[in-house]
């Protein structure tokens, strides 16, 4: 827009005034992102019906008619160095900002924020919209990393912190020792004391690196150089003084670090803090894993600084000696789960308990309750000392007795093909395996209360050889007995089960029918967030409340005598069928529901997510109807499900158009007179 189409706009309609600045932005040319439609262009401002004309080639609209007014709300207008802008004028740079620089990136991205500051999902939006949602998630989890060391970018410690570019670079180092003297949390203190005695390492052993370079210590038998090495210039050098000063800071303040941790761990006073609704057991393991972790980098800095580590109490052993096999497993979930921690917690297990029968017996435990990291560090542990026979049987004895729990299982399958381990994992690959992973994803999916997908559920589907690999020895009837496993489990989605059970058809032909039978039933719902949690907080009652009751109920009722004439157990038991069958309706609907919150509902026709005003027999007064998910009728409100049969009639339906309902064969004529989005009423 020019400055006479936005004065006569303003003239027209002074409250816009303030908007003055984002009409300006309006520009022929001008890139812009709009929610529904996403990534637009605008071709130019068409005076005569007072419309910006903006290409949006993501929804297919080319030319699209729209009023400024209305874009100052619903359009987001991009200056020309934002970095998507630049994706699209410069695609180049940007390749080589995605592949070789990604602090740069981020800095780049953040620029584009008035605030210079975005939450980790504004974050990633850009990132999707730069390089898509998968190649996104890789490329932030290989260089997440490279943005903490940046001292241009201050990086949040917590999941909805916020990314932030700092008006003046600080060192990485500098911050985290302002943070330790500022701290007052003692476990904070502990990792603080710990990533400032790393840092002071790593600087130490660069500064020694850099020092033999410059006076030629590498390597004594070395050939004399030929040429001379470059002089580092002006910012290598200053970079270098700014290192070495802030190591120095480091070093001084250890002696200082030293004695705190020493005094933190020798209280009485808990380093932790429990969470609402943690056991005592939990809140114990805790207090003793932060403890333990205390007196490692407390040992660590006291051998740094020549001190004798055998005088220091208390003693890492103390901690180990304090706990029973239960205690020890919840302890060992709650050190920090690294390969150097996890390794070390099993090599001080053994110093305390020396007889090796007592140690294997240890960590085998540990083993069995373990999860992540740890699951893969006791079994290359014990292995590496003679114990992979004692392994293979244990998981052997879970495997038969039903005990074989989500970690281990997982550890199996990715390691099936691995030689170092085939003595472990060759006799497990069998139906009985599979039965294990069955249940132990139907378990988790009934205590889960949130929506993402379960692991072991994702490694089933994903890794195709899988399900062959199982039933290379197992019959018809236990592979269709598995299928029909699959076709109950709640931790799969109708599509994903459709793909596991194809695996199972190349092998077993007769297993073709279950899918037909299946496919009748799969209709996926489109659903609403809220009511997907309603039927999952029926669904938890009705486990965890109503079916116990209901069981102790027919036990106080069959001590009553006679169950002819029992009426109190009949009750009971139709109570329990009706819970069966309940419990049976709301598993199902979960399998098919799929959560939407409507935000790509049209805005041309009546879709899921639109509200709708309907006249009568061209009638003045119109009539409202909102069409939101399956669950989410409400007719008090005018809500109507789409899966009802008036949303049918009108889904579809454009302004203007007509349809007929009838009702006890009174046969009337509708006319849609207007459609809106439902989330644009929410704001």
């Amino acid at each position: 827009m020019n400055n006479d189409a936005i004065e006569h706009l303003l003239n027209a309609k002074p409250a816009l005034r303030n908007s003055r600045e984002k009409l300006e932005a309006m520009r022929d040319g001008a890139y812009c992102f709009h929610r529904s439609w996403g990534f637009g262009q605008i071709q130019r401002y068409d005076q005569e019906s007072n419309r910006l004309l903006i290409d949006f080639p993501e929804s297919g609209k080319t030319a699209h008619p729209m009023a400024p007014e209305f874009c100052i709300e619903k359009l987001t207008v991009y200056p020309p160095e934002n970095i998507l802008v630049r994706q699209k004028t410069d695609p180049g740079a940007v390749e080589k900002l995605i592949k070789g620089e990604p602090a740069e990136l981020v800095r780049e991205v953040l620029l584009g924020d008035p605030e210079r500051s975005m939450s980790a999902i504004e974050l990633d939006g850009i990132l999707v919209r730069l390089m898509s949602a998968p190649v996104a998630k890789k490329w932030w989890t290989n260089n997440r990393k490279f943005l903490v060391k940046d001292p241009r970018i201050a990086v949040p410690a917590k999941k909805d912190g916020h990314y932030v570019l700092r008006e003046e670079p600080v060192n990485p180092e500098q911050e985290i020792l302002d943070k330790y003297h500022l701290n007052k949390n003692p476990l904070k203190k502990i990792l603080l004391a710990e990533k400032l005695f790393e840092s002071s390492l790593r600087e130490l052993a660069r500064t020694d690196a850099e020092g033999a370079k410059s006076t030629g210590d590498t390597d004594e038998n070395a050939a004399p150089k030929t040429r001379e090495k470059p002089r580092a210039d002006a910012k290598t050098r200053a970079e270098t003084t700014a290192r070495k000063h802030v190591r120095d800071l480091i070093e001084a303040d250890l002696q200082k670090i030293f004695d705190e941790l020493t005094n933190v761990i020798n209280s009485g006073k808990r380093i932790t803090h429990s969470a609402p609704g943690d056991e005592d057991a939990v809140k114990e393991a805790r207090e003793l894993a932060a403890r333990l972790h205390g007196i490692w980098v407390r040992n660590d800095l006291c051998r740094h600084l020549k001190a004798n580590v055998e005088q220091l109490e208390p003693t890492s052993a103390s901690i180990i000696l304090a706990c029973d096999n239960a205690a020890l497993s919840l302890l060992a979930a709650e050190i920090p789960q690294t390969p150097a921690y996890l390794k070390r917690l099993l090599d001080l297990i053994t110093r305390v308990y020396p007889d090796k029968a007592k140690w294997q017996l240890i960590i085998i435990n540990l083993l069995r309750n373990s999860t992540g990291k740890l699951t893969s560090e006791c079994v290359t542990f014990l292995a590496e000392r003679g114990c992979a026979e004692l392994v293979a049987q244990s998981m052997l004895d879970w495997l038969n007795s039903h005990a074989l729990q989500s970690p281990v299982i997982s550890w199996i399958i990715k390691n099936r093909n691995t030689q170092k381990y085939a003595s472990i994992v060759e006799p497990l690959i069998n139906h009985k395996l599979l039965t294990a992973i069955l249940q132990a994803i139907d378990n988790e999916a009934l205590r889960s209360t949130s929506t993402r997908r379960i692991p072991l559920a994702e490694e089933l589907s994903d890794d195709q050889k899988l399900i062959p690999d199982l039933l290379k020895d197992a019959n018809d009837e236990i592979a269709r007995d598995l299928a029909q496993s699959l076709l109950l489990n709640q931790g799969f989605e109708p599509l994903t089960k459709k793909s596991i059970l194809a695996r199972f058809i190349k092998l077993y032909q007769s297993i073709q029918n279950l899918v037909a039978d299946e496919t009748s039933h799969s209709e996926q719902l489109v659903v609403s967030q809220w009511s997907l949690d309603a039927r999952r907080n029926e669904l938890k009652d009705i486990n965890e409340n109503k079916i116990p009751e209901n069981k102790k109920a027919v036990a106080a009722a069959k001590e009553h005598g006679d169950l002819k004439e029992n009426s109190e157990y009949k009750m009971a038991r139709q109570e329990g069928d009706t819970l069966a069958a309940r419990k049976a309706q709301l598993e199902n609907d979960l399998t098919l529901g799929r959560v939407t919150d409507f935000s790509d509902a049209p805005v041309d026709t009546v879709g899921i997510g639109s509200i709708v005003e309907i006249l009568q027999n061209d009638s003045p007064t119109p009539i409202r109807h909102t069409i939101l998910g399956a669950w989410d009728s409400d007719p008090d409100k005018g809500i109507l499900s789409y899966k009802t049969p008036l949303a049918q009639k009108l889904l579809s339906k454009k302004v203007g158009e007509t349809f007929q309902t009838e009702i006890d064969g009174n046969v009337e004529t509708w006319k849609i007179s207007s459609i809106s989005r439902w989330t644009d009423t929410q704001k």
